[in-house]
């Protein structure tokens, strides 16, 4: 058995090589459908004319029939008058042929001959003397005649009307003589001729030929512009595409009612175009983060390397001289500063692209985000004593109230606000270490590149939002992001349904950044100031590994300006069902006692 794709390939090739095939394919579309047309109409005209001529002839022989059936006896009775009718008419006067034969059927007469201008006599065939040939009495037939010119010139049109056929019926007549009392029987053949049925289907012809000539005229007309119209949004589809062929792939077909074919079409197009620029889109920005990715990593790595050569090359160097132990000391020190620094970018690059191949990171845990929100302020605590850390819960404001007023006024827009008191017990499915490296992150940067005085909330809480089908981690980590979060918890709050999100908010109050540095804080090796990066031991890419793992566990990174001046981190991770049964258990068991981690950590003066 052949496979469908090889039958499809073999009738692909006996179609190239057909010359009348190929010579279809290259006709234009327009043409072949205004051909299609003409050819219907051809046709149906046609038949519509052959059906026409049909139904005349049939009704013009019924009526001859009639007519020789009812005045047979009339046209017999007055034979002598019709023999001597005016000459002056074109048949003159008599438009009937008799003809008279005994029982025996031999010819007796043939009183009446019709005679046309110019001495044309139009003669019957009929069957020969003593014979009928099969004819049925009372039953018409048509029969050819015959014509004979007795002398002169003839006029076409009597030529013509001699040579039409002729309607004959065959009727037995019997003939009583009154004075010997004898009874005669015979035969009379009395035709007409149809030469009216003639004329008036000549007529009927080129009437129609006439008519049909004009409608095809017209139809092609009508038919070019009716298809050049509907097929312009194609020819605009042609030209859209070749545009985008060239390289503009912001051209979109023109849109028309999906109703429609050609709507339809254009509809499914420009989704497709969309995509397809979507995804050139991310290709070209994933190859321009690549390129400056391995640019920043070898500048990056170029800086510990070039150190741990000079100073390898300073050792070698003063090795000789007096006091070269001691300055042996110091270089070595300097190198291993310098590795350190090189070995932990190197473990961050790695930790990056094992997030990027989705490896190193575990889903089918469970996560207590409230455990890890308290060691990071116990780690913050140790690393910064004097800083005040206040641990609480998230709220938002403007949740129960609607977008808009009752006057038409815009209200003031929802945000996330930090709500001090005890950190609630949050359980998620994901990688507790991974999570926990997020917020290691976060806090390693308040430690930074804030005062070590300056306050720090740290909040954690679960919010319901409207969000049934959105995948957080295919957002951007951008304020319009975080702003449509809010508004989706704004919705939950009024109908009373939604999925469950975590949310963790890390607010500093320390000098903040630009929104032009916010928006690029997530990027690899970003740091808004380089030199005092190096100072703190940064690398640049704890951000960007947040934001992957973050990603990773389909959720939202977002870093914001927080009220009175300061940078504020808003990390939101969606809970499974599961996790979230399992969390309400857990909290109804420890209810009665409190985590001392999670207590409320007094401000320092």
């Amino acid at each position: 058995m052949i496979a469908p794709s090889k039958r499809d390939a073999t009738a692909n090739k006996t179609r190239r090589e057909n010359p009348l095939v190929r010579h279809l394919d290259a006709v234009s579309l327009s043409t072949k459908l205004v051909s299609i047309i003409l050819v219907l109409l051809l046709v149906s005209g046609g038949v519509i004319a052959f059906a026409v001529r049909q139904l005349v002839s049939a009704y013009i022989i019924d009526k001859t029939d009639n007519q020789l059936t009812n005045q047979a006896g009339l046209v017999i009775n007055n034979i002598d008058q019709l023999q001597h009718a005016d000459n002056n008419s074109t048949l003159n006067g008599n438009l009937f042929f008799v003809q008279f034969r005994d029982a025996n059927y031999n010819i007796e007469s043939t009183p009446l001959i019709p005679k046309l201008q110019g001495s044309v006599v139009s003669v019957l065939k009929l069957p020969s003397s003593g014979s009928l040939a099969g004819i049925q009495f009372g039953q018409p037939f048509t029969t050819e005649a015959q014509v004979q010119v007795s002398s002169g010139s003839v006029s076409r049109s009597s030529l013509k009307v001699a040579m039409s056929p002729w309607r004959v019926v065959a009727l037995q007549f019997t003939v009583k003589d009154p004075d010997s009392g004898d009874v005669t029987r015979g035969v009379a053949l009395i035709g007409l001729s149809l030469h009216d049925m003639q004329d008036t289907l000549g007529i009927i012809t080129k009437y129609f030929l006439v008519v049909g000539i004009a409608t095809i005229v017209f139809a092609t007309v009508m038919a070019t512009i009716a298809v050049d119209r509907t097929l312009l949004p194609l020819k605009r589809i042609e030209k859209t595409a070749a545009k985008i062929a060239n390289g503009d792939l912001s051209q979109r077909v023109p849109s028309a009612p999906e109703n429609t074919e050609v709507g339809s079409l254009s509809a499914s197009l420009n989704q497709m175009l969309a995509r397809i620029e979507q995804s050139f889109r991310e290709q070209r920005e994933t190859t321009e983060k690549m390129k400056r990715f391995v640019s920043d990593a070898s500048h990056e790595l170029r800086t510990p390397l070039a150190a741990i050569h000079g100073y390898a090359e300073l050792y070698k160097m003063q090795r000789d001289y007096p006091g070269a132990l001691e300055r042996a000391d110091e270089s070595i020190d300097r190198i291993e500063k310098s590795s350190t620094r090189m070995a932990a970018l190197v473990e961050d690059l790695l930790s990056l692209a094992r997030m990027d191949e989705g490896r190193g990171i575990d889903l089918n845990q469970k996560a207590k985000l409230n455990g890890i929100v308290a060691d990071s302020a116990e780690d913050l605590h140790a690393l910064d004593p004097d800083r005040a850390i206040r641990l609480g819960g998230v709220t938002v404001t403007g949740a129960d109230t609607p977008l808009v007023a009752a006057d038409g006024k815009k209200l003031e827009p929802a945000r996330l606000e930090f709500r001090e008191g005890k950190l609630e017990p949050v359980t998620i499915q994901g990688d507790p270490a991974r999570l926990r490296q997020v917020i290691t992150n976060i806090v390693g940067n308040i430690h930074r590149y804030t005062p070590s005085d300056s306050p720090v909330e740290m909040g954690l809480s679960v919010l319901t939002a409207s969000l049934p089908h959105v995948d957080l981690g295919k957002m951007p980590s951008t304020d319009v992001s975080l702003d449509q979060f809010i508004q989706a918890v704004q919705v939950a709050s009024s109908t009373g349904s939604g999925r469950q999100f975590a949310v963790i908010r890390v607010a500093d109050h320390g000098p903040g950044m630009t929104p032009e540095s916010r928006q690029m804080i997530f990027e690899r090796f970003y740091t808004a100031d380089p030199s005092r990066a190096r100072e703190k031991g940064g690398t640049g890419l704890g951000m960007a590994i947040a934001q992957s793992a973050v990603k990773a566990h389909h959720g939202l990174i977002c870093a914001s300006e927080t009220t009175g001046g300061g940078l504020t981190f808003t990390v939101i991770i969606p809970i499974p069902e599961e996790a979230q049964n399992a969390e309400t258990k857990g909290a109804q068991t420890a209810s009665a006692t409190q985590n001392p981690s999670e207590s409320v950590r007094p401000t320092k003066a």
